[in-house]
């Protein structure tokens, strides 16, 4: 009678199992990468929320005027420039200073449309609409050649 070969094999051991932890240095490198770039994206995130906010603050302000309130709605858009750009570029004469609102806010505004402010009768509802509208659209990192 012959003999099976495989009578002379031992039982197979199932090896450990592996332990999870600690972990390899490889997901430690992993670990703090994600956590740095999570850092690094809140930061910018609020640092974000951060510039943009005097533009909410100034769109919730001119939300609560009415339309006809030109000169308080033209004060906004000074305090805009002032904030976001230099202090020169809002103290400009008026002709200069036309074409820099124009261009900042995407609204084309004439000479004789910001003069009306300083007229005695400044009741002009039709100008107020478009200064809102330009505090809405005012553009943040437009560069400007002062």
């Amino acid at each position: 009678m012959q003999t099976n070969p495989l009578d002379g094999l031992h039982d197979v051991i199932a090896p450990a199992e592996v332990a999870w932890w600690p972990l390899a240095p490889i997901w430690w490198l992993i670990i703090s990468i994600v956590c740095v770039l999570l850092i690094i994206g809140l930061v910018q995130l609020y640092k974000n929320n951060q510039f943009k906010k005097a533009k909410k603050q100034a769109i919730e302000l001119s939300r609560t005027l009415a339309d006809d309130d030109v000169q308080a709605l033209h004060i906004i858009l000074k305090r805009l420039t002032r904030h976001y750009y230099t202090e020169q570029l809002a103290a400009q004469p008026v002709a200069q200073w036309s074409q820099s609102l124009s261009q900042l806010s995407g609204d084309t505004f004439s000479y004789d449309e910001l003069m009306q402010l300083y007229q005695p009768d400044n009741n002009h509802a039709e100008l107020g609409v478009k200064l809102r509208h330009a505090i809405n659209n005012f553009k943040l990192k437009e560069s400007i050649n002062v």
